[in-house]
Parts: C-alpha cells; sequence; structure tokens
C-alpha cells in the first residue's frame, strides 16, 4: 500500500487548509456557509476570497490608532497592483492565493478597492458602507460559483446580510421579501455565497446556523 500523502509546509493544500482555519475563527457564519460548496476547487476559491476580507478586518483588532490603521489598508491598497497585475507578493499565501484567483475568474477590481476604502472610512468613523461591505464582496463570490452575469440579482441579498451584520435586524427581516425575489433567479450553485444573508441573528447557537443554512440552500432562500 503507497504511504499516506504529507502536506509539506508551503503546498497548495497547506496553505488551503490554513486560508480555511483564518477564515473559520474570523468569519463563522461565511465559513459555514462554504460547507455548502460541494466542489473542492469552488470551495477554496471562496475561502480565499474571505481570507483577504478576513486580513481586512483583523487590522483594527491589531493597532488602535486610526492613522497606523489607515497606513496598514494602504498597504493593502497599493498590493491590488500587484494582485490584478498577476503578480503575486512572493511569500504572503492570502496574496498568492488571492492573485491566482482574480487570474482564473477575471475578477473586477472595483469591489475590492471600494472594500478598502470603506475600512479605512471606519476607522475615521465613517457609518458603514453596506454596499462596500457587503453588497460588492457577495457579488464576487456569486461569481466565483456561477461565473458573471449575476450581480444584480443579489444586491438586496447583500444589503439583508449587512443589515443584520450592523445590528439592524428589523430591517433586514424586513428586507428579505424583495432580496428573495431577486434570488429566485440566481443558479442554485451559486446560494452558498449568498446564504449568510440566512443568518440575521448572530448569537444563535452553530448548530441552529447549520440548520438554518441548510434549510435555506434547499429552499433558495435567505
Amino acid at each position: 500500500m503507497p504511504p499516506e500523502p504529507v502536506n509539506e509546509p508551503g503546498s497548495a493544500a497547506t496553505v488551503a487548509a490554513n486560508l480555511d482555519a483564518q477564515v473559520r475563527a474570523a468569519d463563522l457564519d461565511r465559513w459555514l456557509s462554504s460547507r455548502l460548496v460541494a466542489d473542492d476547487r469552488a470551495r477554496t476559491d471562496l475561502i480565499t476570497l474571505y481570507a483577504f476580507e478576513a486580513e481586512l478586518m483583523s487590522i483594527p483588532t491589531r493597532v488602535t490608532q486610526p492613522l497606523l490603521a489607515e497606513m496598514r489598508y494602504t498597504w493593502w491598497a497599493e498590493q491590488m497592483e500587484g494582485v490584478f497585475a498577476g503578480v503575486a507578493r512572493k511569500g504572503h499565501p492570502v496574496l498568492e492565493a488571492l492573485t491566482d484567483l482574480v487570474a482564473r475568474h477575471v475578477l473586477d477590481r472595483a469591489p475590492f478597492d471600494a472594500l478598502i476604502e470603506a475600512h479605512i472610512g471606519r476607522v475615521h468613523g465613517e457609518p458603514h458602507d453596506l454596499d462596500a461591505f457587503y453588497v460588492g464582496p457577495m457579488q464576487t463570490a456569486v461569481h466565483l460559483l456561477a461565473g458573471p452575469g449575476h450581480a444584480e440579482k443579489v444586491v438586496e441579498a447583500g444589503r439583508v446580510r449587512g443589515l443584520g451584520q450592523v445590528g439592524r435586524t428589523d430591517e433586514a427581516r424586513a428586507a428579505r421579501r424583495v432580496a428573495n425575489r431577486m434570488l429566485k433567479h440566481l443558479p442554485p450553485r451559486a446560494f452558498p455565497a449568498v446564504a449568510p444573508a440566512t443568518l440575521i441573528a448572530s448569537n444563535e447557537p452553530d448548530p441552529l446556523k447549520r440548520l438554518r443554512l441548510v434549510w435555506a440552500s434547499l429552499r433558495g432562500a435567505i
């Protein structure tokens, strides 16, 4: 019998496992939703996108001065030049994986730049830009799973997700009807990208969240 394969440090499998663990620790709702993706490569692509967002979300937890946080976000903004030029920053697993992801899926740069700018605004006390924080990333995630052409179908679902995340839960629940009407036209394979919008209440136990996600996936509605 041949020996079991060993994941060497820096191997693709090891990097993927590390990014998966990073997202699970930083963004459990979207990590749980990614488990709905049956295809390993597609799930890994989704996790790469979420790992990039996890890096941005972690900055305010590492530095307390707005100016220092802005400097770190500016560094990420500068890295987008290499990412979208196909020149990965060697030795940075997230940027290397993201560069490959952008090239394979021909992703639009605008949502990435908008997200970084929104983070800079937040550290200076500006209100949440729901479209930049939630709609744009959800549209990109849908692109990864189902290709281009579905962006408008998930705008309202992204806003539901955003409203829930900022504590405006009554507004989020009220907006679900319109969001679900648009999601009727979304390919089923893309639904894991919008499934996190199902989880409006952030304090629910994990088993209940899993049940909600599975049920939402079966219905194709958040």
